[in-house]
């Protein structure tokens, strides 16, 4: 265990005490929020992200001890283990190359290299490799044998000629080069420098065929395969398992016809072996060549193929994570009454009207679009609701109809405002609407709970209804849907589900807890994800709320049935209740500091209620005047903060942007344009952001600023509000090129307009665009965002 200790404080950068404590609080239960929010004392201010990073890799390496633990005990039963080999073993750093070392010694079925050492071949096979002057030939004649029949009559091994014994030689060396850890593992590290990704499409397969089109920049395409972006690797992973492309490794040069390939020279060099033209060179070279073409080729075709997946899902999964974060935590409408537009053609335009808490007060169905086309009765009906709820934001889902949904919001926004001579709801006068990703909505309708929540409202309905609430409260209402729903992902069908799962649900958690929740409003799913709460004791806080009311402290929850002291500890924290009998509950003060916060109130002379929001005075005070032996200054300060800014919530204000007028659709849109616009996605190559015309244009990463950015969530994040300029309009294949360098000159006129997007050999391909340019596969990649790909 001390070794994994040292070993982690090294990946991370800290101190093996902080990695120390981190994994016995770990291991004792505490949650990553818990710790990093409450126990900085002991692990010395980890943050959540280190301390995520730590519990990843601290499951991996014991997982990897377990295996190092059980390859040492299979070998050493097998009298095999020498005291080299255990430091080999000790000294792997990881599963892959520790399965490196295990393979010779793994069980296996017999194989043709088996079957020539049972017919005693191995001492011939040594000798002409320790001496290449012998003979192949003559040596060979000593071990002939004749062929063997099995117990059931058929035929075995047949080693009654020369040449059968020469290919057992053969088999034995490359078997035994092929399972040389050292040899195996340049071979990759080599190949992952050097090799390429290649990609043709499948004899006949239709190009020109929507399902397959989409894989057009891969059609003809090699690159670097240690370089391949996440995004392309992925698509190609994707296209071969439809069977649309063929993928393999390729070396960097092909060999001429009958030469041996740069792989097979390395090899050669490994074994410290040259052909000097001595008898037994020829059938050297041959085993050399077959260690390669048969034994090592598609094997570390099939590794890298493998470690690309991996490394390109983990971007994906990032990417995903990183995403997500920024939607749960934009910032909420709050306290405002929503109206939600569903969009639909033939079966109507979902309506639903909540009030300021988040309750559901009204539905209805309008007709505005085919086959009905009642615009003027709809719009009649939306205007009844805005003026009798006092609705403040109009919230219209993004799927199909959203386009002309929108168009019927401004209509009604415009007929609202031309009221102005009669008397109306001021705040009905102050309309906005906004379009916002209905991505898990169905999802959520259609679940159990929404059931439970609405047993009364028609399931597209209740689609509405959390179309709205997303706007009051982005947080509260995402956490009722699978995170993987939510639609903010990079190819996210084709990445390992369970780690993005698993990811995806520690995003979540992080995020709730970071806002924290109000005790005697939250819903059970929102419970679920607060530090320590399981599903069954959320419901259980919600059945404690309903018969008993509201929760007037926090000591309150101790009284809920299967909520203990540790569970306590771990959620206490982070539950919010306002206007309880103690001040404190409605901040992020741990309970177990109150002892920390009564001294303070001595201190100072004044009572809670006066010291917080008191910023001035509070500052004025010294931490280590109030800190002991069991919470330190750090904790101290914490708590001082907090005072501060009680229950603040640390997302930014609600805004809105504003969309140009006449600007509705693609063909609105016109090079030189600045216009504004929402992130609605972002990947490491670019961030798309909605303009308003429901398809998303692209910055990419080369034009979000003027300095080299690596990553485009350095600039942005998802649900910024920024100033783009319309550099290129494809109307034909639904592209809009966007820069927010707006200085940048509008973009070039010199080819073809669908040919902007090439993909030719090694990545080649460019976007013709102003500005640096960029790869053509990328950008091809990036647009398939919403035409398939990501689907």
């Amino acid at each position: 265990m001390q070794k994994i200790i040292a070993q982690i404080a090294a990946e991370i950068r800290v101190a093996a005490h902080q990695v120390q404590a981190a994994v016995d609080l770990l291991d004792g239960g505490a949650t990553v929020p818990f710790i990093a929010r409450y126990r900085k004392e002991a692990t010395g201010g980890l943050d959540d992200i280190e301390l995520r990073e730590l519990e990843a890799r601290l499951s991996y390496l014991r997982e990897l001890e377990d295996r190092r633990a059980t390859v040492l005990k299979s070998i050493d039963e097998q009298g095999k283990l020498t005291d080299a080999l255990r430091a080999q073993i000790a000294a792997a750093p990881t599963k892959q190359e520790l399965e490196d070392l295990y393979l010779p010694f793994k069980q296996k079925r017999r194989t043709k290299g088996q079957i020539a050492r049972e017919a005693g071949i191995e001492p011939l096979a040594d000798r002409l490799f320790a001496d290449p002057t012998l003979d192949p030939a003559v040596e060979a004649r000593a071990f002939l044998r004749p062929p063997e029949v099995l117990d059931d009559g058929r035929p075995g091994a047949d080693f009654s000629t020369v040449p059968a014994v020469l290919d057992g030689v053969r088999d034995i060396l490359s078997e035994r080069w092929a399972e040389d850890a050292a040899l195996v593992q340049s071979l990759r590290e080599w190949l992952w420098v050097e090799g390429l990704l290649a990609s043709r499409r499948v004899d006949g397969k239709d190009e020109n065929a929507p399902e397959v089109a989409k894989f057009r920049d891969y059609f003809d395409y090699d690159e670097p395969i240690g370089r391949v972006p996440s995004h392309r690797a992925l698509a190609v992973f994707r296209g071969r398992a439809l069977e649309i492309l063929e993928a393999r490794l390729v070396l960097p040069v092909e060999p001429e016809p009958g030469k041996p390939s740069i792989a097979e020279g390395k090899i050669a060099l490994h074994l410290g072996w040259s052909h000097a033209g001595r008898p037994a060179d020829d059938l050297i070279r041959k085993c050399v060549a077959w260690t390669w073409r048969v034994k090592l080729s598609m094997s570390t075709e099939r590794d890298l193929f493998a470690r690309l997946r991996e490394e390109a899902e983990k971007v994906a999964i990032k990417v995903f994570a990183d995403n997500l974060r920024d939607l749960l935590l934009a910032a909420p409408a709050g306290a405002r009454t929503v109206m939600g537009l569903d969009p639909g053609i033939r079966t109507g335009v979902k309506v639903a009207v909540v009030d300021s808490t988040g309750k559901l007060v009204e539905t209805a169905t309008v007709y505005p679009h085919e086959p009905r086309r009642d615009w003027d009765g709809a719009l009649a009906t939306l205007g009844r609701l805005c003026m009798k709820h006092g609705v403040n934001l109009i919230a219209i889902g993004n799927g199909t109809a959203s386009r002309e949904t929108d168009k019927l919001a401004a209509d009604l926004i415009k007929l609202l405002g031309k009221q102005a001579a009669a008397p109306i709801n001021t705040a009905v006068a102050a309309i906005e609407k906004i379009v916002v990703s209905e991505a898990g909505a169905s999802v959520y309708s259609a679940s159990e709970y929404a059931s439970q929540e609405m047993p009364d409202v028609d399931v597209s309905l209740r689609g509405a209804t959390s179309i709205a609430r997303r706007l009051q409260d982005p947080l509260a209402e995402l956490v009722k849907i699978d995170p993987k729903s939510i639609g903010v992902g990079q190819y996210q069908h084709d990445v390992n589900q369970g780690e993005l799962a698993r990811t995806l649900d520690a995003v979540v958690e992080d995020c709730v807890n970071a806002v924290g929740v109000d005790l005697n409003t939250a819903s059970a799913p929102l419970l679920s994800r607060v530090s320590g709460l399981s599903g069954s004791v959320a419901k259980a806080v919600v059945r404690w709320r309903e018969a008993n009311g509201a929760f007037a402290s926090r000591q309150d929850l101790l009284k809920v049935t299967g909520l203990g002291a540790k569970t306590f500890e771990q959620s206490a924290g982070f539950l919010r209740i306002r206007g309880g009998a103690n001040p404190l509950d409605m901040t992020g003060v741990h309970p177990e500091t109150y002892p920390v916060v009564e001294r303070i109130i001595e201190q100072t002379g004044r009572p809670v209620a006066e010291l917080m929001g008191r910023a001035e005075m509070l500052k004025t005070l010294k931490p280590e005047l109030f800190a002991d032996g069991k919470f330190g200054v750090i904790t101290v300060r914490d708590i001082l903060c907090e005072l501060e800014k009680p229950g603040r919530d640390p997302r930014p204000d609600f805004k809105v942007a504003r969309f140009n007028e006449g600007v509705e659709d693609i063909k609105d849109l016109k090079e030189g344009m600045v216009l504004e616009g929402t992130v609605s996605n972002v990947a490491q190559f670019g961030a798309f952001v909605d303009l308003g015309v429901h398809q998303d244009g692209l910055v990419h990463v080369s034009q979000l600023s003027h300095k080299f950015v690596n990553d485009a969530r350095e600039v942005v994040k998802t649900g910024d509000i920024v100033k783009v300029k319309v550099m290129e309009v494809d109307v034909g294949r639904g592209r809009i090129g966007l820069t927010m360098k707006l200085d940048a000159a509008p973009a070039r006129r010199d080819g073809p307009r669908d040919n902007r997007f090439e993909g030719a050999g090694r990545g080649a391909g460019r976007w013709q665009g102003g500005g640096p340019a960029v790869g053509g596969s990328a950008m091809a990649d990036a647009f398939a965002k919403l035409q398939g790909l990501r689907k």
